[in-house]
């Protein structure tokens, strides 16, 4: 089935919340509200919990590939929804039903990718921020309003903006509102790679296949320590204790025997 089809099937769907879909060791989340530009809705955030939940807890899957619907990746979170929130008697901190969603992707023991089909706006442009990797063609572009909104953003969400772009472009981006293309998205490292719009797929695929094929464990570990290092706060003991035991796990005698049989290893 092609690209283009494959799209205009989905795009046909009623809107719902996002969609978990399997395909061997990949799993895809796609979010699926194409008309509102994949704006998500509290019970969408539910949903997306649920759906990391199962990801963990399926072995078979080694790789999640985060997209969208449409001509867009997303719009965010529905600032109509989080104003009511917002209001409500006993109501959570601002933000903070996303936020612990965003934070449940970033730590998922998979390896992650964010097919960016389009632009990424507002809290969806740290939802795939959270992801390890993001991949995007030049109809991408993203755009923080928060400023212009008269919101101050959640804590982890600008944590993770400086870890991953960088004090300067932390600031440019929230507290000038600029929208930015997709060539300098890839010149600040939000992309990490761009394509044609032709070879998303096929780029997609090709870093999922990649990814699948790796040990596991040890790429779980390594993401938890790179993660926990960003924050600045890393379970040294951990990680080395982490390390340790790799090195007398049943993923190293596989690695040193499919080395010295000159074959793929696997895991």
């Amino acid at each position: 089935m092609s690209k283009r089809h494959t799209e205009s099937t989905h795009q046909s769907e009623p809107a719902s919340p996002p969609i978990l879909e399997r395909n061997g060791a990949r799993a895809t989340i796609r979010l699926n509200r194409p008309r509102h530009v994949n704006r998500l809705q509290p019970e969408d955030l539910d949903v997306l919990m649920k759906l990391f939940d199962e990801i963990e807890a399926d072995h078979g899957l080694r790789v999640l590939v985060l997209t969208g619907t449409g001509r867009a990746f997303s719009a965010g979170y529905d600032l109509g929804s989080l104003a009511e929130r917002a209001a409500a008697p006993q109501a959570q901190t601002v933000g903070s039903a996303f936020e612990v969603v965003v934070n449940r992707l970033e730590d998922l023991g998979v390896p992650t990718i964010c097919r960016l089909n389009g632009g990424v706006y507002g809290g969806a442009t740290d939802l795939a921020l959270a992801c390890d990797f993001r991949i995007g063609t030049e109809a991408c572009e993203m755009f923080m309003p928060a400023a212009l909104r008269g919101l101050h953003y959640y804590t982890s969400g600008i944590k993770r903006y400086i870890s991953r772009l960088g004090v300067d472009n932390a600031k440019r981006l929230f507290l000038t509102a600029d929208r930015i293309d997709a060539a300098e998205m890839k010149r600040i490292g939000y992309l990490t790679a761009l394509v044609a719009p032709d070879a998303l797929d096929a780029e997609v695929e090709r870093l999922a296949t990649q990814l699948a094929g790796n040990a596991p464990i040890a790429m779980r570990g390594m993401k938890r320590t790179i993660n926990e290092f960003a924050r600045g706060a890393l379970d040294e003991a951990a990680s080395d204790a982490r390390a340790r035991d790799s090195m007398h796990g049943e993923e190293i005698k596989e690695g040193i025997k499919a080395f010295a049989e000159k074959r793929p290893p696997r895991f």
